[in-house]
């Protein structure tokens, strides 16, 4: 990682939460995609768990106990909001885990005698397409990857001339986490129930949720009942918990094998003691959710988005401008690539990314960008800006300051001039 030598500054400027528009001073954080801070509720809950109620839940003395009630909790929490069973929920060390779990669990459960076949999307996170890839090259399954429209958007129908005799799965993600579209989960879950009426072999449905669980009132159902789902992802540094922690409900009768072998924990599908601090923290994110609502976002993003596209030239919204989660915006910036903007605002105090965290090292173009539009241009061009309730205007502001300055530099050095379409 580089270090610039405005780093301390910045820092403590973030750790005042100042809004002040000093050179190097400002701490605009616009990355809330990629993690949050933990929150204040979060961490009092986590505390004790490290230090005086350490037990190990599997234990039966009163110690191990102690731990074992503070899990339960949490998962009663969370359970209520999924609209689940508490014994549904399957705590995991990571939403990547957890789709791994819930596709290589399936599948393995499943047997691959007769090839089974998966339906996904072309632009899922990596953790699903991955997972998708691997099973293909061990010749264990078949998948169907389905490409978005321009909108960005999973279209119902695409899903259903894909379903085959032999497929048991399909996998699409909530909200995706670059350009933030919000893709039509209760109605694929809908159509899948109605095909499977019809069917010998039960399609099972899978949806990353890891985007949207934080927007459940106003936005995003997370009942999992109304949403006709069987497997569901949640990550906790998403929504103010710690690194480290998320689940996957699954559907009571839904076949799953354990991918990682050893005690009996999480009803035998985890193996490991179970993070107790995590755990209470994830509990507790998911408790604040019930109980903050995220409605000033919206008035945020569409503030963003205005300003942006009308006051610099050649910038362009990626995905659809309505059917879109409040916390995500993803732009092409014509003439210049991605990387070289989230730099130059670096450089300025302002974080933002060119796609996902997860894929941050790598020299690929965005998979999300490329699948819509196929333009290499494009989706090296492109930049996310994510927010939370904490974004204050003040801060849009002088990003979008810094932004210009940074696009006029950059498009005067940019070999092509500005003039190549592309």
């Amino acid at each position: 990682m580089k270090v610039y030598p405005h780093t301390n500054s910045r820092v403590s400027s973030r750790k005042n939460q100042s809004s002040s528009v000093g050179k190097f001073g400002v701490g605009v954080y616009l990355d809330y995609a990629a993690t949050t801070p933990v929150k204040k509720e979060v961490l009092a809950a986590m505390l004790p768990y490290f230090k005086n109620e350490f037990g190990n839940p599997s234990s039966i003395h009163s110690w191990g106990q102690i731990a074992r009630k503070a899990i339960d909790e949490s998962r009663r929490t969370i359970a209520q909001f999924l609209n689940c069973r508490s014994e549904e929920i399957i705590f995991t060390g990571s939403g990547s885990e957890a789709d791994n779990l819930a596709i290589t669990g399936l599948i393995y459960r499943l047997g691959s005698k007769n090839r089974p076949h998966i339906i996904t999307s072309a632009f899922e996170h990596h953790a699903v397409l991955k997972t998708c890839k691997d099973l293909e090259k061990k010749g264990l399954a078949e998948v169907t990857y389905i490409r978005p429209n321009k909108e960005g958007i999973i279209e119902v129908e695409k899903i259903q001339k894909a379903i085959r005799a032999n497929t048991v799965l399909v996998s699409i993600m909530y909200v995706n986490n670059e350009i933030g579209t919000i893709q039509p989960i209760r109605e694929i879950g809908k159509m899948i129930e109605k095909m499977n009426k019809l069917r010998k072999q039960k399609i099972y449905f899978h949806t990353d949720a890891v985007q949207a669980a934080a927007f459940r009132h106003a936005y995003l159902p997370m009942d999992v009942d109304y949403l006709h789902i069987d497997l569901l992802t949640l990550s906790g540094h998403k929504i103010g918990a710690p690194k480290g922690i998320g689940l996957l409900y699954f559907r009571t009768g839904t076949p799953l094998s354990s991918i990682i072998h050893g005690g009996e924990q999480e009803n035998g599908l985890r193996a490991g003691t179970e993070n107790v601090p995590y755990i209470v923290g994830l509990g507790k994110a998911v408790e604040l959710i019930n109980k903050k609502e995220n409605s000033n976002l919206e008035n945020l993003q569409k503030y963003f988005i205005d300003k942006v596209t009308k006051e610099i030239p050649k910038v362009y919204l990626n995905g659809s401008k309505t059917e879109r989660a409040p916390h995500i915006i993803n732009f092409y910036f014509k003439h210049i690539e991605g990387e070289s903007i989230v730099l130059g605002l670096d450089l300025e105090g302002v974080a933002c990314s060119t796609g996902s965290a997860c894929t941050s090292q790598s020299l690929e173009p965005s998979h999300v960008i490329m699948s819509i539009f196929n333009d290499h241009f494009r989706a090296a061009g492109s930049v996310r800006f994510s927010f939370a309730k904490q974004t204050t205007i003040k801060e849009l502001d002088y990003t979008l300051l810094k932004l210009k300055e940074v696009i006029k530099r950059l498009r005067k050095i940019s070999p092509y001039g500005g003039k190549n379409d592309h």
